[in-house]
């Protein structure tokens, strides 16, 4: 598994395509939850924790699961814990839902990328 993460408009699905090579790529956003076995990559992680959160769904469980049906995926999440700290307790909640999300998909790839002005920065294994 790859993870991809890094601030909004980074190049994270950029690089996932021309680096990394890859067209099936599902986005988080608006996915069937079903759709999401045996994938090659998908998108905005992030939304999906929210939309997961929003169907009373545990999305720790879910990501849990999610790693063991796609070893092989690269999955591209947001970092959404930087800046002003929301005054909404529901943002605050999915904030940390989506970092402990990110914590074990990081755990369970072999490779952790952070993407920063379009330049990939391997925090965890080695670019192949």
């Amino acid at each position: 598994m790859i993870l991809i993460t890094g601030g909004a408009a980074q190049g994270k699905q950029k690089f996932a395509m021309e680096y990394l090579g890859l067209t099936k790529i599902v986005d988080g956003s608006d996915c069937d939850f079903s759709e999401i076995k045996n994938i090659e990559c998908i998108t905005n992680y992030h939304t999906i924790v929210k939309r997961l959160i929003n169907e009373n769904i545990n999305a720790v469980e879910f990501t849990k699961k999610f790693c063991m049906e796609n070893q092989n995926a690269a999955v591209i999440i947001c970092e959404v814990g930087s800046g002003i700290v929301p005054i909404e307790k529901n943002e605050r909640e999915w904030r940390e839902i989506v970092g402990r999300c990110g914590c074990i998909i990081a755990e369970r790839s072999d490779t952790v990328i952070r993407m920063i002005c379009g330049i990939p920065t391997v925090i965890k294994g080695e670019l192949l």
